[in-house]
């Protein structure tokens, strides 16, 4: 049963990809006797398409049908052994993916305590960077989230820049939920161009011992080699533009694994109809889908401009997934930044040139997508040069 995953996808081969087979298998581990029904509805599949991933881990003897399915014992060890789940507080676990629990805070409440003295001790936050720190609530509540999502336990997740410090609620949590035992299948990377909060980071990784690495990287730079393709899931809250989204996905699709189903929990702030439609026309050319949307799901401190609120985004990958930016990245990407320049782009279809900033024909590169070119309505454009305003 080395390969298990591998084997039952060779028989069976889902366009959701191998982390559809995972969540059968956890589902029916950590819910032995579940019905293929419920369980076609926990994981998202069709009944007919449950049933036979079933009789696949059956033939493979991960599973067995006795009183609703569960996981034989051979499948229970591989589960433990390969993901890392032995020792787990399965009662708790099952208190914080309730769905439509809004309770779990009481759950984890003397973590959020522990948290909340971490927090307040954090580096001010750097406007220039678009940074606007959450409240620790919320950096619990997004660890949670994966939690539900199966995109924690036992895997690679980098987070795409961490002023948030969502790696450090993610590894108390998994403190939280193994208390009796040496966790180690989970890892977590930080990516970040401020020393500052990965010095912090670190700090906290190591007075708590904490499965986390950090690595000082300006994303205008592709990732390292030994970074590219590497991950399960990943987390960003990236600068509020276009430009920034698109750069922070970008980076983050390229560490991930080259498989369909893997999360990403994008956090980005309430925009306008036109600019959403951008955004999601964004995650088309990436080749994303949108699994869930949370509004008003992020809180911040000292975030006026957006009302100290932002939503979440849950993505998943597809067999199509690729990033929209694979080089150096030399435009703007700060707000600050791509409010006083004016910027010339080019339609790719008829060459028009068209200005965009405060004083051109169009006030952000989203507003122009969403209008599309004024000589041929084409919806892609590339940067030609800058010009700074007065």
């Amino acid at each position: 049963m080395k390969n298990l995953i591998e084997h039952v996808y060779e028989q069976i081969q889902l366009q959701e990809g191998t982390a559809a087979l995972e969540r059968v298998l956890m589902e029916c581990y950590l819910t032995p006797g579940i019905s293929t029904k419920a369980l076609a509805v926990k994981c998202g599949l069709p009944v007919p398409l449950t049933a036979a991933v079933k009789r696949e881990f059956i033939r493979a003897g991960a599973l067995t049908q006795d009183r609703g399915v569960r996981c034989t014992p051979e499948g229970e060890a591989w589960v433990d052994r390969q993901w890392g789940y032995s020792g787990i507080d399965k009662i708790l676990y099952h208190q914080l993916i309730a769905e439509g629990s809004a309770e779990w805070k009481k759950e984890v409440q003397s973590l959020l305590t522990e948290l909340e003295h971490g927090y307040a001790l954090r580096p001010q936050a750097n406007v220039q960077l678009d940074q606007a720190k959450c409240t620790p609530e919320t950096s619990l509540k997004r660890a949670v989230l994966s939690l539900r999502e199966q995109a924690l336990i036992g895997k690679k997740i980098l987070c795409v820049g961490d002023d948030d410090l969502v790696s450090v609620s993610a590894g108390f949590l998994l403190k939280r939920l193994f208390p009796n035992s040496d966790h180690r299948a989970t890892e977590i990377e930080v990516v970040d161009i401020d020393s500052r909060f990965l010095s912090y980071i670190e700090e906290l990784a190591a007075a708590y011992h904490l499965p986390i690495r950090c690595r000082l990287w300006d994303l205008r730079e592709p990732l390292p080699d030994d970074m590219l393709g590497e991950y399960h899931s990943i987390f960003t809250d990236p600068p509020y533009t276009l430009q920034g989204m698109s750069l922070f996905l970008s980076r983050g699709l390229s560490a991930l694994r080259q498989e369909s189903g893997l999360s990403i929990f994008l956090s980005f702030a309430h925009k306008p109809p036109g600019f959403t439609l951008s955004m999601q026309r964004a995650f088309v050319n990436m080749g994303l889908t949108v699994c869930a949307n949370y509004p008003h799901f992020n809180i911040y401190e000292g975030a006026g401009s957006i009302a100290n609120r932002s939503q979440m985004f849950v993505l998943r990958t597809t067999d199509q997934s690729a990033p929209e930016i694979t080089g150096s990245f030399q435009e703007e990407m700060y707000t600050g930044e791509v409010n006083r320049t004016l910027r010339i782009y080019q339609c790719k279809r008829c060459k028009t040139q068209v200005r965009v900033g405060q004083r051109g024909e169009a006030a952000t590169i989203e507003q122009l997508k969403h209008r599309g070119c004024p000589r041929c309505t084409g919806f892609t454009f590339e940067l030609i040069r800058k010009v700074k305003q007065s």
